[in-house]
């Protein structure tokens, strides 16, 4: 798999959801704080986005933004608006906490999406993200995403035989069509971070290597090879641009997918630990309670009753 999906796939649990509102002024939705990331599109009309602790953003038809780190948020026809709590159903649609009929003023249509995350293992990659990812609608500037944008309109107006299967696979693809622009306009700019790591030929060709095969004895000397660079050279760029050592980010990416392997499957603990790269199940179970605390059965009985209990289970599956 590649990093970004890797990324993706980290941190994403349950099914993503998505609603296509139309609002005539006044109006004002206040989102709360939440373990989830959210996105909306503006396809008609026009509105403000109103994130915590920032001035108004103004949001034009095409405007795509996203927001991270559930941070929570408003949107709504114009900042001075008094604003309607939405509230989240169990099944993740959406409802306002109050009836508010349509007004007299001009409509804006929407389209909103809502991702459920795991935050305990959340990947640097959207970790370091921006509170706001603001894409302005330009001519010819992300051609995919704005594709992506209206096959997912199209299906919420006009649902369909297998909706119900196509609208969760087209927001997963609009999250990562997201995440390409974000990426394609900020690695440029960026010194550090994963944007700087991904737009980085040797460090892209070593973090792909680990991801590709996280199991395999990797070296810090074998990675730097990879890269063209000497085994001290290799460290210190990796630590500088990626945040941490190689051994350690590999550490972590094992570990993230022993967690991911117990919560969501059966596989005997020998084949997850090989899976992460250790030679015996002891080795593997200490290093898991090192990092989790508690041992790989005690963490897939917890995530199974969990489920027993009506949880869902990770869209990863």
């Amino acid at each position: 798999m590649d990093v970004l999906s890797d990324a993706i796939t980290a941190m994403r649990t349950g099914v993503p959801h998505s609603s296509r509102t139309l609002m005539s002024a006044p109006w004002g939705m206040r989102f709360a704080p939440s373990d989830g990331a959210g996105c909306h599109v503006i396809l008609q009309g026009s509105c403000w986005l109103l994130p915590p602790g920032r001035e108004p953003i103004p949001l034009a038809p095409g405007d795509v933004v996203f927001l991270a780190h559930g941070h929570g948020h408003a949107i709504a026809d114009d900042p001075e608006t008094p604003l309607v709590d939405v509230i989240q159903e169990q099944d993740g649609s959406w409802v306002l906490s109050e009836e508010t009929p349509q007004g007299p003023g001009p409509a804006t249509l929407m389209l909103c999406g809502a991702y459920r995350l795991g935050r305990a293992r959340a990947h640097p990659l959207l970790t370091g993200l921006p509170d706001v990812v603001h894409l302005p609608a330009r001519i010819g500037t992300y051609p995919a995403l704005r594709a992506a944008v209206d096959l997912l309109g199209a299906e919420l107006e006009r649902p369909g035989p297998g909706s119900d299967a196509l609208v969760p696979a087209l927001l997963d693809s609009l999250l990562l069509y997201i995440l390409r622009a974000w990426l394609h306009g900020h690695a440029e700019q960026a010194a550090t971070g994963w944007a700087a790591a991904l737009a980085d030929p040797a460090m892209a060709d070593a973090l792909h290597a680990l991801h590709h095969d996280p199991a395999r004895p990797w070296t810090v000397e074998e990675l730097g090879a990879r890269a063209g660079l000497s085994r001290a050279a290799f460290a210190r760029r990796f630590t500088t641009i990626v945040g941490q050592p190689p051994l350690t980010y590999l550490t972590w990416w094992r570990m993230t997918i022993a967690s991911r392997l117990l919560a969501t499957g059966d596989a005997p603990l020998r084949v997850v630990a090989e899976r992460g790269g250790y030679s015996s199940e002891f080795a593997f179970a200490k290093a898991f309670k090192r990092e989790f605390g508690v041992s790989p059965g005690k963490y897939r009985r917890q995530h199974d009753n969990k489920i027993e209990q009506g949880a869902l289970r990770p869209s990863w599956e």
